[in-house]
């Protein structure tokens, strides 16, 4: 395993919600980012977030990692849920802040 994957094994595993995405939550950097970081404001948790701009080795390593092509890319309890589309299904179902809310009361 590379230093690159150890430390994006370290961010998932280390944090319940986890947000890898273009920018922040507070100047996102791409539309897809955007909506995917309000769905997570909206749903009333703490979640971290990496900025994939920051780090090529990070933007490239995480879709190593998920084995998943698009940036955002949502961990929560250290799975991968996926990107913008799903994480939008799920916030519209009700289903997003279960997971999220369920992942940061275990990690308590």
């Amino acid at each position: 395993m590379t230093d690159i994957q150890q430390s994006i094994r370290e961010q998932v595993e280390g944090n319940p919600v986890i947000l890898y995405m273009k920018g922040s939550p507070q100047f996102p950097q791409c539309g897809f980012s955007m909506r995917a970081a309000q769905a997570l404001a909206g749903c009333g948790v703490e979640f971290a977030y990496v900025n994939v701009l920051e780090d090529e080795g990070i933007r490239q390593g995480i879709k190593d990692y998920g084995n998943w092509p698009t940036i955002p890319q949502l961990y929560v309890g250290g799975e991968l849920l996926g990107g913008c589309d799903i994480i939008m299904e799920m916030y519209e179902s009700g289903e997003l802040k279960k997971a999220v809310q369920a992942a940061t009361e275990s990690a308590e």
